[in-house]
This record gives structure tokens, sequence and C-alpha cells, in this order.
């Protein structure tokens, strides 16, 4: 599968995807199952109401998420790819100490996103394959690390042109 993606578009979609109310927000429903409308402030309470609102207008304006009546607030099919990359990318992360031994996995997924995007960047038209760059010297042969990648890749050439319509719409 290849990625029509400019090095600009990668670098905005993976700033979009690395947002942290998005990544609570899609993490929190991939690991409790869906969140009844009227609790999700209760339930992602360090959120100013704001911002969850504005993050849950963009989830579901990119097709992440979407409310069921009777059910909740729950993933799409993009949504529980993207908890996968988010874990993947998380596991990766957590085994390296990256960035720090001490990190969130929030943080941690926001540094390895962009440490992914960096790799993805040259390659996006060629394939899956992420060659890592000189950042972290273990990524450069990590197995996990390259799966992570190929992940993103394969989550990118499906949604992009999705998310790219769908951000352009929520931006007007």
């Amino acid at each position: 599968m290849t990625t029509s993606c400019t090095t600009a578009e990668l670098r905005d979609t993976v700033t979009m995807l690395s947002s942290p109310p998005l990544i609570r927000l899609i993490t929190e429903i991939d690991d409790n199952g869906p969140i009844p409308p009227r609790r999700l402030a209760g339930t992602l309470p360090d959120l100013s109401t704001h911002h969850l609102r504005q993050t849950a207008d963009l989830a579901r304006t990119l097709g992440f998420i979407r409310v069921r009546p009777g059910v909740g607030v729950g993933l799409t099919e993009a949504g529980t790819e993207l908890a996968d990359v988010y874990d993947a990318t998380a596991r990766w992360a957590r085994h390296h100490a990256y960035p720090s031994v001490i990190s969130d996995f929030t943080t941690r997924v926001q540094h390895t996103l962009r440490l992914m995007a960096e790799a993805l960047a040259p390659v996006m038209a060629d394939g899956p394959r992420c060659p890592a760059g000189d950042q972290v010297p273990s990524a450069k042969t990590d197995a996990d690390f390259v799966g992570a990648c190929d992940l993103l890749h394969q989550w990118l050439g499906v949604y992009v042109q999705a998310a790219r319509l769908a951000e352009s719409e929520f931006a007007a």
C-alpha cells in the first residue's frame, strides 16, 4: 500500500494525531468501551469542557468516533485502528524509555509519532518499511519500531484522505 503524502501533510497529520486530548479520548474509549455522551467530562475530568468539546467534534468529524443511541460515544473502525497505532507506538516507547524513563502514555505517543513521521517521510510513496533516523540508535533495527511504523503507514494509507477532507471541513 502506498500513501501519497507530502512531508508537510505528514507533519500536519502527525501533529493532529498527537493532540493530547485526542490521544486521551481515543485510548479511553479503546480501553474502557463507549462513554455516555453526558459522561465525557466525568470520564476525562482533567480536560476543560472547551477542549473536550473541541476534541470530540474533531474526532467525530474525522470519523474516529460516533455517538450511538443507547450505547454512547464509541470508536469507529478508523478510531479502533488509530488506538492500535497509539498502543504499538507507546509499547515501543515504553520498552526503550523514550523520550525519557519517566514519561506518561500521551508523551510517549507524541514523541514517538514525531520520530516515526521523520522516519516515514522519505518512504511515504515507496512502501511501509520504516527506516528510523539516528535519534534513537536501536530504532534502526528494532522490529517493534518498524512494525509500529508499518502500522502508522497502513493507517495513513487508508484514512489520511478522509482525514484531510474532514479536517478542511472542520477548519472552515
